[in-house]
């Protein structure tokens, strides 16, 4: 290993030291009561709700997947993403966040997802606290596996470290402080690594910009190319029998004539915007929140601290086929883009700071995903169904197992090591906004919906998910499109169909309703 090697994996483990240390600050008060466990006593400030929200929520495919779309396929794809997961951020805080915050807190309290539509429908069969708890244990097993991935490509790129054997060690890292701190400790690490999130991306993009010699070289360059700097066209990289792009004489890389990028795909690739209505990792921080006043304040921070970082990490790309252009010829390699301009362009010690951003991404949205679906299991099913004296201490042994468990599941996800992150976020994103998104917006804002809908809606959701992506969408055509937004759309009508042919809901759950517009809390 060189020297500059080091000085890198340095930075990095002091990063990684830290935020153990953190954990461990934070294990006293997480073990007083699940509660505070699972949803820190219900006492988080607005700007670490905000920022905690929006990292766990970006992951490494803020730093890795998103710049490589821009990478390999141009502005637009990236562009439009970027712009539906801006609104739909910026509408969740307005529209959700104060609602759900005020409900959770009548409907008994409730410190989960599952527990919340479970205690919304007054639910003696707990069958929607089953349902919602299994999709999460699914959808989180995938996320955390795409965590895994990034982990691996970030210490297997920078050091020539085996891939397999570095993305375990990341996982044991995360394992370790969302074991020792919960919630608490995932807020405060997630709230940092927030922080270093930004710092990094616009560290990157500002001095990828003055190494491509200026803004005006930048898109000098990228207008060359076929479709790459178009909304409504999209760069299409010419490529061999092994799927590498193809060079010219001059050892640039080919493309062919620019693709389309018609109106449904934008509304397609828009669509990731609906997904932000069924992410537990951001939902929980709306419940989670000290106050539901302070969630103006939350919302603001969340959206600058959304809308800067998006577009960094889309610049980033495009500024990387400027400065590299033959450097990443795969797919999958077009994701170490920020890797490669970071530890190209920045001081080596500075670089190592920038690459625990990568670190940070990671580490900030898999520990919010290993004890979420914990907490679906010890919580929702163990207490929940079929233990329901369950002692505290109890509850938290479980909870571990099942940690340690959904981690192992991940690992196994993740020992794909040529695994394309953006795709592997997309699917689990879909899962979570076609399942949840629909149901959490017409449950707080629909009195009429009734248990059956709910149900409904979530399998129809969750179904359409698996077979629009499995089956339907290799189509081709109108049917091509992202699956979360076909599948968002048919939960939607499903809950309102089976909603209008069931009985309404009794006037307990209605009354409750009407209170959870101005209950205070």
């Amino acid at each position: 290993m060189s020297g500059d090697q080091i000085q890198i994996l340095v930075a990095m483990c002091i990063y990684l030291v830290f935020v153990v240390a953190i954990g461990i600050f934070y294990m006293k008060t997480a073990n007083e009561s699940t509660d505070n466990y699972f949803i820190g006593g219900r006492k988080l400030g607005p700007w670490i709700a905000a920022m905690s929200a929006e990292a766990s929520d970006m992951s490494g495919w803020l730093l890795m997947g998103l710049p490589g779309v821009a990478y390999w396929f141009g502005l637009s794809d990236a562009f439009w993403t970027a712009i539906g997961l801006a609104a739909g951020t910026y509408i969740n805080w307005l529209v959700v966040s104060k609602r759900l915050r005020r409900y959770s807190t009548l409907a008994g309290n409730a410190i989960t997802i599952p527990e919340f539509l479970s205690n919304r429908y007054r639910e003696n069969k707990k069958v929607i606290l089953a349902i919602a708890s299994l999709f999460i244990l699914v959808f989180f097993a995938v996320y955390a596996g795409s965590c895994f991935v990034t982990f691996g490509k970030l210490f297997s790129t920078l050091f020539g470290m085996q891939y397999q054997i570095v993305m375990i060690i990341g996982a044991i890292i995360v394992i370790l402080y969302t074991f020792l701190g919960g919630f608490l400790a995932e807020s405060a690490t997630d709230f940092m690594q927030g922080i270093v999130m930004i710092i990094a991306l616009c560290s990157v993009l500002i001095v990828g910009v003055v190494a491509a010699g200026g803004l005006t070289a930048v898109l000098d360059n990228v207008r060359s190319i076929p479709g790459f700097f178009e909304f409504f066209s999209i760069a299409q990289p010419q490529l061999d029998a092994s799927d590498i792009q193809k060079l010219d004489a001059a050892g640039q890389p080919l493309f062919g004539v620019a693709g389309k990028y018609g109106l449904l795909t934008i509304v397609s690739t828009m669509s990731w915007g609906l997904g932000y209505f069924g992410m537990p990792q951001v939902l929980l921080r709306f419940m989670a929140i000290s106050k539901s006043a302070e969630l103006s304040k939350s919302r603001r921070i969340a959206t600058i601290w959304c809308v800067i970082s998006l577009f960094a990490a889309v610049g980033i790309g495009l500024i990387g086929r400027t400065l590299y252009p033959s450097e990443l010829l795969k797919r999958g390699d077009a994701e170490n883009i920020f890797i490669i301009m970071s530890t190209g362009l920045l001081p080596t010690f500075l670089a190592g700071i920038v690459m625990s951003g990568i670190l940070a991404a990671t580490m900030s949205s898999s520990d919010s995903y290993l004890l979420i679906a914990s907490s679906a299991v010890s919580r929702d099913i163990f207490k929940g169904i079929f233990k329901k004296d369950a002692t505290d201490k109890q509850v938290m042994l479980v909870s571990r197992i099942t940690l340690l468990v959904v981690s192992i599941f991940g690992i196994i996800i993740a020992l794909d090591e040529k695994s394309v992150i953006f795709k592997v976020v997309s699917f689990a994103w879909a899962g979570f906004g076609a399942t949840f998104g629909p149901i959490i917006l017409f449950s707080l804002f629909w009195k009429r919906t009734t248990r059956a809908g709910a149900i409904a809606g979530m399998l129809t959701g969750s179904g359409m998910v698996f077979i629009w992506n499995m089956l339907i969408s290799r189509l081709g055509g109108v049917f091509a499109i992202y699956e979360l937004f076909p599948a968002f759309l048919l939960s939607c009508l499903a809950i309102i169909i089976v909603s209008l042919l069931t009985e309404k809901p009794n006037q307990v759950i209605l009354d409750e309703f009407e209170e959870a517009k101005t209950f205070e809390c």
